[in-house]
């Protein structure tokens, strides 16, 4: 160091000699009884501190319940590290799905799904999992027991109509399939020239006649089996028998009070049948099924038992059952639902007997349409849903036992 730097100043500590306690208490006592107030009433009087409502926070409350979230976050993780999760990725989605949750996220990988279920189970504990899959094979047997083949005693006259229809379908199917024998005989290229030449028949055809046929939408019409005379049903409830070809009216049958679904001729129907015997049968939505015949404008019978929307009836070729189904969907009816109705049902009747000999339930949707095979050996019925062919399925007559089905999903607008 040179002679020219100075020396820093060093400074003196001064020594007090006796006690302080004195002078401490002096200098707290000022403060306390000058300056603190004075703070206090200077904060005031800035509007820094407001206590004209008198209102306090209590830190403790607050304090204790961020405590408690903290020890909950805390207890979660802990179980989160004790859970065992599977290091199986389809099984971890397998859980994620039992749980209801998402299986996957965006940009999500094995790992993080893993972390995620391992969260998940610590929040709703490792038994809703076990709940879950109990839940599942709850309902997985009880869809398998839903899916049990049941029987039950029928009565006499269905083991006799059984019987009938073997002996009447049975013939006329050996019929039909000698017929097939012989005409697999015919050379393919005769085959062939009668197919071309009714494909030449059928594009000539023109419209021949053309007459309104009622006031409301026509629901249904049928070619009587002579081909001289047609049926119509309309929604404004009245059934109209017409000449073919000249269109004329022939009588207007009246007896429904409701727009009416369909009506079908007698198989026999001015073939052999009298005239004043049961040519027709007609259904409508307050689910009545009448009979009529050709020489009078009311109906000859009714088939009571309905109290559902019919929505079809088929004769069986023997003219001997009628055939009815109810349907359930609202789409294709413009009518509102009647109460307790829609068993998604269809049934036989034996109109020699006069009684229903068959009530075939289980549809799980209406069943909106059925017909019988010519041989009268099968009935098939169809099944629609929002206007959507859903199903057609094949029964046989002998034993009424679904055959086969096939599932659709043709629009049908």
């Amino acid at each position: 160091m040179s002679d020219d730097e100075e020396a820093p100043l060093v400074k003196k500590t001064r020594i007090f000699y006796g006690s302080l306690e004195e002078k401490e208490r002096e200098r707290l006592g000022r403060e306390a009884s000058g300056s603190g107030k004075d703070s206090v009433k200077a904060g005031i009087e800035a509007g820094n501190i407001n206590i004209s409502s008198g209102e306090s926070l209590e830190l403790e409350e607050r304090v204790t319940e961020r405590q408690s979230e903290v020890l909950a976050d805390f207890e979660r993780r802990k179980r989160a590290r004790q859970i065992t999760v599977s290091t199986d990725d389809a099984e971890v989605k397998a859980c994620l799905r039992a749980l209801r949750e998402p299986i996957t996220l965006f940009g999500e990988g094995p790992a993080e799904r893993r972390e995620r279920l391992r969260n998940i189970l610590s929040v709703v504990g490792p038994d809703a999992l076990k709940k879950s899959k109990k839940d599942d094979e709850k309902s997985k047997r009880s869809q398998e027991e839903c899916q049990q083949t049941w029987y039950h005693e029928g009565p006499t006259t269905l083991k006799e109509a059984r019987l009938w229809l073997a002996r009447y379908s049975l013939p006329r199917a050996v019929k039909r399939l000698e017929d097939a024998r012989a005409h697999r005989e015919i050379p393919e290229s005769t085959r062939t020239v009668r197919t071309q030449e009714l494909h030449k028949t059928l594009r000539n055809l023109n419209n021949f006649c053309s007459q309104i046929g009622d006031d409301r939408p026509i629901s249904f019409c049928q070619f009587s089996p002579n081909s001289k005379m047609l049926v119509t049903a309309s929604w404004s409830g009245l059934c109209k028998l017409w000449n073919v070809p000249d269109c004329t009216l022939v009588r207007t049958l009246r007896g429904h009070n409701t727009h009416v679904g369909a009506i079908c001729f007698h198989p026999q129907a001015t073939l052999t049948l009298e005239d004043s015997d049961v040519n027709m049968a007609s259904c409508a939505a307050d689910g009545s099924v009448k009979l009529w015949s050709l020489d009078s404008d009311v109906p000859v019978a009714d088939i009571e038992g309905h109290s559902m929307r019919v929505a079809r009836v088929a004769w069986h070729p023997s003219g001997r059952f009628l055939g009815t189904t109810c349907e359930s969907e609202m789409g294709l009816n413009p009518l509102p639902p009647l109460p307790g109705s829609y068993d998604n049902s269809w049934r036989l009747w034996d109109l020699e007997a006069q009684e229903e000999i068959l009530h075939q339930e289980g549809h799980s949707k209406g069943v909106h349409d059925m017909q019988f095979h010519p041989d009268g050996s099968l009935a098939r019925r169809l099944k629609i849903s929002l206007k959507r062919l859903k199903q057609i399925a094949f029964i046989s007559v002998f034993s009424f036992a679904c055959l086969c089905t096939f599932c659709c999903n043709v629009c049908c607008q």
